[in-house]
C-alpha cells in the first residue's frame, strides 16, 4: 500500500495492487517450483499423464520435495478463503471463487492424505500458470495511469498480457487439463489401479473444476467480444465491480 501510494496511483488502483502484487509473487514462486518438479526431476507426469498411479499404494511415502509443495499450496488456498471473503475486493465471482478455493484445498488435503499426490502436482502446474499473467496484467492497468499522467508502455503490455492469458487459459484449462489430468483420473486409474478408492469423489470434484473453468473462460470470451464490437477501448478487468460500488455497496449493507 505504501508503494501504492507513493507511484500516486488512482484511488481505485491503489486499493487492489496489494492483493495483484502478493498473488503475483506466490503464483510465479509455485509455478517455477512447479516447472523444476516436472521438467527438471525424474518425475515423468507431464509427458506421461498416467504414470501418476504407476505404483500406487495406500499409505506409500510421499517425497519431500512434492510435501513441499503441497504444504506451500495448502496454506495459500487456506489463507485465500479467508482473504476472498474478508480482505479482498469484492468482485462479480468472489462466490465462485470462495467456491473455487474451497474446492481446491478440498482436493489438495484429500489427495495428499490418500497419496494421489502426483495428480495434484500436474493440476497445480497446469493452472498456477494463468495466474501468473492475470495477476501481471492487473497489475500494468493499474499502473497506466499514475501520478496524473498515461504511461503508454504499461497500456501496450497489459494488452499484450490480456491476449496471452485468454489463449494460455484455454491451452493450459480447457485443452491440457482434460487432455491430461481428466483421462489419467477417469481413465488409466482404473486400468493401473482397479477398484482405486474415492474415484468418483475425486473425478466429481475435478469436473466442478472443469466447470469453473469454463465458468471463467466465458468472462474473457465476453472481454473480447467487447473489444472486438469497440464497445471496451481499454483492459480492465471484467470480473470487477467498480470499487466506489462496491464501497457503496458495503455502507448500504452495514
Amino acid at each position: 500500500q505504501p508503494f501504492a501510494e507513493w507511484c500516486n496511483l488512482q484511488p481505485k488502483d491503489a486499493a487492489k495492487m496489494p492483493e495483484s502484487a502478493w498473488k503475483l509473487l506466490f503464483y510465479t514462486l509455485s509455478w517455477s517450483y512447479g516447472i523444476y518438479l516436472l521438467f527438471f526431476t525424474d518425475y515423468p507426469f507431464f509427458y506421461d499423464p498416467p504414470s501418476v498411479f504407476y505404483d500406487w499404494k495406500k499409505g506409500m511415502d510421499v517425497p519431500t520435495d512434492i510435501a513441499i509443495a503441497y504444504l506451500m499450496q495448502c496454506s495459500f488456498y487456506g489463507h485465500s478463503i479467508y482473504a476472498t471473503a474478508y480482505m479482498d475486493t469484492w468482485r462479480k465471482d468472489s462466490v465462485v471463487m470462495l467456491l473455487h478455493h474451497v474446492v481446491t484445498l478440498t482436493l489438495i488435503a484429500f489427495s495428499y492424505a490418500f497419496r494421489y499426490h502426483n495428480v495434484g502436482i500436474l493440476v497445480l502446474f497446469l493452472h498456477d500458470v494463468n495466474d501468473v499473467q492475470l495477476e501481471f496484467t492487473k497489475l500494468n492497468v493499474y499502473f497506466k495511469h499514475r501520478g496524473g499522467v498515461y504511461h503508454r508502455l504499461n497500456d501496450v503490455i497489459s494488452n499484450i498480457g490480456c491476449l496471452t492469458f485468454s489463449v494460455s487459459w484455454f491451452w493450459f484449462r480447457l485443452y491440457w487439463f482434460p487432455l491430461k489430468v481428466l483421462y489419467a483420473t477417469c481413465y488409466s486409474s482404473l486400468q493401473s489401479v482397479p477398484n482405486i478408492p474415492f474415484y468418483f469423489f475425486f473425478n466429481a470434484l475435478l469436473l466442478v473444476l472443469t466447470l469453473m473453468n469454463v465458468y471463467w473462460f466465458l468472462y474473457i470470451v465476453l472481454f473480447v467480444a467487447k473489444v472486438l464490437m469497440g464497445q471496451v477501448q481499454e483492459v480492465n478487468d471484467v470480473r470487477e465491480y467498480d470499487v466506489e460500488d462496491s464501497k457503496k455497496t458495503t455502507t448500504a449493507k452495514k
